[in-house]
């Protein structure tokens, strides 16, 4: 594992007391705004069932995040210790069970997974979540890219017009945040691989782009997403008029602003100080 200031090529990072700091004071500031917003506080379960993001395409889109949760087969694993010769390095697929788990790349999954085949109570609903996530990255960054990392979200399910304003009012909220804690902030349109390229969606997409990246200094550091009623068809949420729900989020990664912030401000504990000052 490495500092949370230095860099690590296994995506093992470490966050000191006051990298731990300005972690929480900015969740906290996130947090004020889901308060505000009126979003109901959810905490989820830490993994996810594979039929679940199968259902969502998930592994067809993301094949190259996909990291699951396995048990170890005691008596195999029992033999593979007795014969090495050496201390064991990594646990061999040999030894190791089918896979009943998986883990969370994004946090706003659980929040799909949890509503699926229900009818909304109204046409606007938000909640917020905080998910420890795992991403297979073909290299990892110290703070800026790691295996595991914090996210932290804000998700609308509802009417689509609730879900476009959603975004609007998100995207408003971190420029001017941006703004106050004076970093070089820009948005970057990105693709989001859940609707077909070659189709009507794709075309809806250029007229409207679904995913935009808050960037800083080359790095993404947070995101709104509109999914339009992807989610809401695939797991069968629906409006109170029986139509299915649009979804949006707004998204940070946890580390990455407290990366941001550090080099900002020099060191984590002014960072802390100028978030704080910024609510």
């Amino acid at each position: 594992m490495g500092t949370a200031t230095g860099t690590t090529d296994n995506g093992l990072g470490v966050l000191g007391p006051d990298e731990l700091r300005l972690l929480r004071a900015f969740d906290s500031l996130v947090l004020s705004w889901a308060h505000e917003w009126e979003a109901q506080e959810r905490r989820y379960p830490f993994l996810l069932r594979p039929a679940d993001l199968e259902s969502i395409d998930y592994y067809e889109n993301f094949p190259h995040l996909g990291l699951a949760a396995v048990a170890a087969d005691p008596a195999r694993l029992g033999e593979l210790r007795a014969g090495a010769a050496s201390p064991l390095a990594e646990l061999p697929a040999s030894v190791l069970n089918d896979a009943a788990l998986a883990l969370p790349s994004a946090a706003c999954y659980s929040v799909y997974f949890d509503l699926k085949d229900r009818a909304l109570p109204a046409t606007e609903n938000r909640f917020t979540t905080v998910a420890t996530c795992f991403r297979n990255e073909t290299h990892y960054e110290g703070l800026r890219r790691l295996l595991g990392f914090s996210m932290r979200e804000i998700v609308f399910v509802g009417s689509p017009e609730g879900a476009t304003e959603h975004l609007k009012r998100a995207k408003e909220q971190v420029l001017g945040l941006a703004g106050r804690l004076g970093l070089k902030m820009t948005t970057e349109v990105a693709t989001d691989p859940f609707f077909d390229r070659t189709g009507s969606r794709a075309t809806m997409q250029r007229l409207f782009p679904v995913k935009e990246e808050f960037v800083v200094d080359g790095l993404a550091i947070g995101s709104v997403n509109y999914h339009r009623n992807f989610f809401g068809e695939r797991c069968a949420i629906s409006l109170p008029d029986g139509a299915p729900a649009s979804t949006s989020c707004l998204a940070f990664g946890l580390e990455r602003w407290v990366h941001a912030l550090t080099t900002r401000f020099g060191d984590a504990r002014s960072a802390a100080e100028a978030v704080l000052e910024a609510v």
